[in-house]
C-alpha cells in the first residue's frame, strides 16, 4: 500500500474524531441542565411501537421468507435442475435482504442465541464447509461453525461452487452431489431454528418484559437497544460492510471480507437495505411502511434537541440521505475496490456513512443522558 493512500486513510480516521468533538460542542437542547427523565415522552409508548410495528413483525416476516427458502431447497434437492437451482437463489435473495431489516435487534431472544454471528458471519470458511461436505458428523450448533453457515455458507454453495449454474448443478449431481445437497438443507434448517426460536420468544414472554422495562437507566431496554442499534450501524453496517474491505482500519483492502462476495451484485443492495432499516427504526417507521409512531427522532423532537442550527433529528435524516446517494452512486463494492487504487469514490462514500457516527453516538445518546456501554477499539 502506498505512502499517500496511507496517510488519506489516517486523515479519515482523524477527521472522525474531531467530527465527535466538533458535534459534541454544538449541540444544546432547549434547557441544557435539563434532565431527559423528566420530559413528558412516554418511553413506554415507544418501546411498545418499537415491539408491535418494526420487531416482531420484521422477524416474523424474516421466519415467513426462511420457511419458503426450505420449500425451495427441498423442492432443489428432490428435483436438482438450473431451475430449481435458481428459485433457491433468488429466494436466499429476499430472505437475506429480509435479515437486514432485524440485524439491528441482537438483545433478548436474539442475544441468547447469538443471532447475529450464527446467521451471517462472513467471510465464510469454505476449507471447512468442503470438510464437513466430505467428512459429515458437523454439528451447525457449535460457535465454531459460524462461519460455516448462515447466508454466507449459502452464497458459496448457490454462487461459489461454479460460474455458471451448469457447473453448480454438476456438483449436486456429481459423486458427491447427495452430501452437498445435505449440507444446504442442513445450513438451511439452521437458519429456521434460530429464527423460530427467536420470533417466538418475541411474540410471548419477551415482548412483555421489553415493553414494561420503560425506565432510564443503563439496564433498561431504550438504553439498551439504542446501544445495540448504535454499535450494530458502527461495527457492523458502516466497519463490516465498507469499512474494513476497503482496509479503513489496516491500510490494506480487503475485497475477500465483503458480504455476499460470490454474488456481488447483491452486497451493494445489502447494505442499502441495512441503511434504509437503521433509518427506519430512528424515526419508528413501521414494518409496514404507513404510519408514525413515538421513535428516538420524535424523543430527540421532544427534548428540542439542536445541533449546528437545525434540529437533531432533521441533522441526522438529511445524513442518512447524504450517505445513501453516496452509495446508491458506486458501482458494485467488489469492483470499487479491486479496480481502484486507492478506491477513492467508496472512500468517499464511507465517509458520508461514517458521519453519522457521531450524530447517533455523541449528539442523540447525550441529548438522552445514555451511556454507551461498549468500548470503541478500532481506531475511528
Amino acid at each position: 500500500m502506498n505512502i499517500m493512500l496511507r496517510s488519506t486513510l489516517l486523515f479519515f480516521c482523524l477527521f472522525g474524531l474531531l467530527s465527535c468533538a466538533t458535534d459534541e460542542s454544538n449541540t444544546t437542547t432547549a434547557d441544557d441542565d435539563s434532565n431527559p427523565s423528566a420530559v413528558d415522552f412516554d418511553r413506554s409508548a415507544m418501546l411498545e411501537h418499537w415491539a408491535d410495528a418494526l420487531i416482531i413483525p420484521g422477524y416474523d416476516q424474516w421466519n415467513t421468507e426462511l420457511t419458503a427458502l426450505q420449500m425451495a431447497a427441498s423442492d432443489f434437492t428432490m428435483n436438482p435442475t438450473e431451475t430449481s437451482l435458481r428459485v433457491v437463489r433468488e429466494q436466499w435473495i429476499t430472505a437475506y435482504t429480509m435479515w437486514q431489516r432485524v440485524a439491528m435487534f441482537e438483545m433478548g431472544p436474539a442475544e441468547r442465541s447469538d443471532l447475529r454471528l450464527s446467521v451471517n458471519s462472513y467471510p465464510t470458511n469454505t476449507s471447512q464447509i468442503e470438510n464437513h461436505i466430505l467428512e459429515g458428523g458437523y454439528d451447525l450448533t457449535l460457535p465454531a461453525n459460524r462461519t460455516a453457515k448462515g447466508f454466507p455458507a449459502l452464497d458459496y454453495l448457490l454462487n461459489g461452487i461454479g460460474t455458471t449454474d451448469a457447473e453448480r448443478l454438476a456438483v449436486y449431481t456429481g459423486a458427491n452431489g447427495t452430501a452437498y445437497q445435505q449440507y444446504l438443507s442442513d445450513v438451511i434448517t439452521d437458519l429456521n431454528t434460530l429464527s423460530n426460536s427467536v420470533l417466538t420468544e418475541w411474540q410471548n414472554d419477551y415482548r412483555t418484559e421489553f415493553i414494561s422495562n420503560d425506565g432510564a437507566s443503563a439496564t433498561a431496554s431504550t438504553d439498551r437497544l439504542v446501544n445495540d442499534y448504535i454499535f450494530y450501524y458502527e461495527k457492523f453496517l458502516r466497519a463490516g460492510k465498507m469499512g474494513i474491505p476497503l482496509g479503513v482500519f489496516t491500510g490494506t483492502p480487503e475485497p475477500q471480507t465483503l458480504e455476499a462476495f460470490y454474488y456481488p451484485s447483491l452486497g451493494n443492495a445489502l447494505f442499502l437495505e441495512a441503511l434504509d432499516a437503521t433509518q427506519d427504526f430512528f424515526n419508528g417507521t413501521p414494518f409496514n411502511g404507513t404510519g408514525t409512531g413515538p421513535s428516538l427522532a420524535s424523543y430527540l423532537d421532544t427534548l428540542n434537541t439542536v445541533t449546528n442550527g437545525a434540529t437533531l433529528s432533521e441533522s441526522i435524516n438529511e445524513q442518512f440521505v447524504t450517505a445513501r446517494n453516496a452509495v446508491m452512486a458506486l458501482e458494485t463494492f467488489k469492483v470499487e475496490i479491486e479496480e481502484n487504487d486507492p478506491p477513492t469514490t467508496m472512500l468517499n462514500a464511507y465517509d458520508e456513512v461514517q458521519a453519522l457516527v457521531p450524530l447517533l453516538k455523541v449528539d442523540m445518546v447525550s441529548a438522552m443522558s445514555i451511556r454507551i456501554d461498549y468500548v470503541d477499539a478500532d481506531g475511528d
